[in-house]
C-alpha cells in the first residue's frame, strides 16, 4: 500500500527479469496503479489498456457481451483481458495467446490471469497459432508487439487471410498498431488494401496515445 501512494510522486519497480522474447520486462507502480513494461513500451495496465479500451469502446461494450468466442493475439500482462471481464462482463470464452511463457508467469503472479475462468492461454506464436486452429471467432484482437517492434508477419497476406478465414459472419479484428515514422504509415496503408471491400468495413483511428493507430476491419457478410 505504501509503495502504491508513493507512486504518486515517482515511479517505483517493484519486479525486472529479463526476457529473450522482449528483452526486459519490470513491473513497476506508477499513479497508483501496477504496469507492465519492456524495455522501450508499456505492455499492459498503462498506455496500451486505454488504448485498446477505446478501441473496445469503439466496437461498443454492448456488442461485445453477448459475443461467443474472442481471440487475444499478444496475452502481456492480459489488460485487455481484464477489460473485457472487469468491466465489460464478458463470460463467453476467451482465448488468449503470448509467444513469452514469462509474461505469462508475471501476469499469473500479479495480476491473476489464471483465476479467470473463461481464458485459455496459449503459449505459441500468433503466426503459427492461426494456421493450426479452426475455431471460429466473433471478434479477434491482434496486439503483438516484440519490446517496441511489431513483426513483420502481421502484415503479410497469409496472416490476413488466415485471420479472415477465422472470423465469423458479423465479425471484427481489432488491431493495434505503432506509428513512429512514415514508413509505418505506409505499411498501414498497404495492410488495408488487403481486405476486399465488397465483405469487409475497415476504419483507421490514429494519433490514439501519439503513436498509435488502431485499425477497426468489420465483416459485413
Amino acid at each position: 500500500m505504501l509503495q502504491k501512494l508513493l507512486s504518486y510522486l515517482f515511479p517505483i519497480t517493484i519486479f525486472e527479469q529479463k526476457s529473450t522474447i522482449s528483452k526486459n520486462l519490470e513491473l513497476t507502480w506508477t499513479n497508483g496503479k501496477l504496469v507492465l513494461d519492456s524495455l522501450n513500451t508499456n505492455y499492459s495496465y498503462g498506455n496500451l489498456q486505454r488504448i485498446l479500451r477505446k478501441g473496445l469502446k469503439i466496437i461498443g461494450f454492448e456488442k461485445i457481451k453477448p459475443m461467443n468466442n474472442i481471440l487475444v493475439l499478444g496475452v502481456a500482462g492480459g489488460s485487455v483481458i481484464r477489460t473485457l471481464v472487469d468491466e465489460i462482463k464478458y463470460q463467453g470464452q476467451i482465448t488468449g495467446v503470448e509467444i513469452d511463457q514469462s509474461i505469462i508467469d508475471i501476469a499469473n503472479s500479479y495480476f491473476k490471469l489464471d483465476t479467470i475462468s473463461n481464458l485459455e492461454i496459449v503459449i505459441d506464436d500468433a503466426s503459427n497459432y492461426v494456421l493450426k486452429t479452426n475455431i471460429k471467432f466473433d471478434l479477434i484482437i491482434i496486439d503483438v508487439f516484440e519490446d517496441a517492434k511489431m513483426p513483420d508477419f502481421l502484415f503479410e497476406f497469409f496472416f490476413v487471410n488466415r485471420i479472415c478465414f477465422l472470423l465469423k459472419p458479423k465479425g471484427r479484428i481489432l488491431f493495434n498498431t505503432m506509428l513512429l515514422n512514415n514508413s509505418d504509415r505506409q505499411r498501414n496503408l498497404q495492410y488495408v488494401t488487403h481486405f476486399n471491400p465488397k465483405k469487409y468495413t475497415v476504419s483507421t483511428f490514429n494519433k490514439i496515445d501519439k503513436t498509435n493507430e488502431l485499425i477497426l476491419i468489420e465483416r459485413t457478410t
